[in-house]
């Protein structure tokens, strides 16, 4: 029986090495197999190897398949694995990433458990976001005020700059060609962050669930995460690509938006802000670490952890997890 014990350990270093890979590979109509540590993608014209080590986060679209081996090796390597939809416009599921540390999860918890800090994260989010402004003592509805003109104005300043037309944002769910040339680009752009946004958090471990801008939904801090990005790379890159020219904007924007990410260090610096607004304290001390440790401990009285593996009721003690159970 595999246990935790039992299974090689992943340590939070090898997590950061999520900023060296590609950010995400989207593909479509092909079987996805295993050979050695590549994964394969076969099609009607041929077979692609691609290492896995290297893949930040694999979008799955309509026609694929992909073996139990492919995925074991995705699994070793920690990539995230999204099922998406047509033109990868659309988020289905999302298999389990790499970290076995829960730091993150608590800090994140304790955070959005309390009103205060709760509006203290967004508020840093929008510092973030905006840093030629202070958000310090506006209030939640001052805050989405704020953001929302600060994203009308974005809109208008990229229609200027490229001179693409700008007509306001529609986007139809289900229906990706309803829109513009421009629109398109804008939702294919924020589709790929919010996959990339959901394999970081998840990588971090991190619930996907508690987010301090967005509410109610169950990917809720992977918006808040996405949307830190939005105006400075999503937005910019959107308009480039519909000022180009109207045919195959969804392709298009997917590939620009991995070269970009790619040119930026996205991923690096996407796994740094997490850390800072959830561990603002250990951020700004300089003692932030990247070498969590790989342990199981027991909650006890007045904050404190004790080993885990050990009987407290005055018994055996035990060497282990695994033997405890």
């Amino acid at each position: 029986m595999t246990t935790v014990s039992r299974r090689a350990a992943l340590t939070p270093r090898q997590l950061t090495r999520t900023r060296e890979r590609s950010s995400f590979i989207y593909l479509e109509r092909c079987v996805v197999h295993r050979d050695a540590n590549a994964i394969t993608a076969e099609d009607a014209e041929g077979t692609t190897h691609i290492p896995s080590a290297t893949i930040g986060t694999l979008l799955l679209g309509p026609g694929t398949r992909i073996t139990h081996q492919a995925m074991s090796v995705l699994g070793e390597t920690g990539a995230a694995v999204c099922w998406v939809g047509e033109q990868g416009v659309r988020y289905y599921a999302g298999g389990r990433a790499l970290t076995r540390s829960s730091a993150l999860a608590e800090a994140q918890a304790v955070q959005w458990a309390n009103v205060r800090s709760r509006l203290g994260v967004a508020r840093a989010m929008y510092r973030l976001r905006f840093p030629d402004e202070d958000p310090s003592g506006l209030t939640r509805h001052e805050l989405l005020g704020r953001e929302g003109r600060r994203v009308k104005d974005c809109y208008r300043a990229q229609s200027a700059r490229t001179g693409v037309p700008w007509r306001g944002r529609r986007y139809t769910p289900g229906d990706f060609g309803s829109g513009d040339a421009v629109n398109q680009a804008v939702t294919a752009a924020a589709q790929c962050m919010y996959g990339i946004a959901h394999a970081v958090v998840a990588s971090l471990g991190c619930s996907p669930a508690l987010g301090f801008v967005h509410s109610g939904h169950e990917l809720s801090f992977v918006l808040d995460i996405a949307d830190l990005y939005k105006t400075e790379i999503g937005i910019p890159l959107a308009f480039d690509i519909a000022a180009e020219e109207e045919e195959d904007v969804g392709p298009r924007t997917r590939r620009a938006l991995r070269d970009r990410i790619n040119e930026t260090s996205l991923l690096d610096r996407c796994v740094g802000d997490i850390k800072r607004l959830l561990l603002p304290d250990e951020a700004t001390a300089g003692t932030a670490s990247n070498e969590a440790p790989d342990v199981v401990t027991l909650q006890s009285d007045g904050g404190q952890a004790v080993a885990a593996g050990r009987n407290y009721g005055g018994g055996q003690d035990y060497d282990d997890l695994e033997t405890s159970w």
